[in-house]
């Protein structure tokens, strides 16, 4: 049976929204370094796709065909994991306050700080509003 890597992306995308829910659901007890192999099943899919193309006769030994399959695999698993975490986020919004916390605690630690208790209650209030945003431009500057 011939998978093709759009649907080896799903599966592997798949594989690290479930490695992600069960970090989650393990809170604060889970370990960080957990998190990498989110991104070992990420590149496994993608070596998954690339070595069972390299196994069929439409191989020809080209750096494009390879290329090509494995980007396959890689923008669907981009696509659908940028979807998981909005949609996550969207359905979590105390990750936003929590967020907004710290991030008021780092202004107030600044010691060369020129901005004045409104400035970072602004900015704070305004870090909170654009939390989701903030995620997808750190998400998709990664690519």
């Amino acid at each position: 049976m011939k998978i093709s890597p759009a649907i080896k992306g799903i599966i592997t995308a798949a594989l690290m929204i479930g490695m992600i829910l069960l970090i989650f659901n393990i809170g604060k007890d889970a370990d960080a370094r957990l998190q990498y192999a989110v991104y070992a099943i990420y590149a496994l899919g993608i070596v998954w796709t690339l070595v069972t193309f390299r196994q069929t006769i439409a191989y020809t030994g080209s750096f494009g065909n390879l290329f090509n399959q494995g980007f396959r695999c890689f923008i669907v698993v981009t696509l659908i994991m940028a979807l998981f975490y909005g949609i996550f986020n969207y359905s979590h919004p105390e990750f936003a306050e929590e967020s907004a916390i710290a991030y008021k605690e780092q202004l107030l630690a600044e010691k060369n700080s020129s901005k004045t208790p409104d400035e970072i209650e602004e900015a704070t209030h305004s870090y909170k509003r654009h939390t989701i945003w903030l995620l997808f431009m750190v998400l998709f500057s990664d690519i």
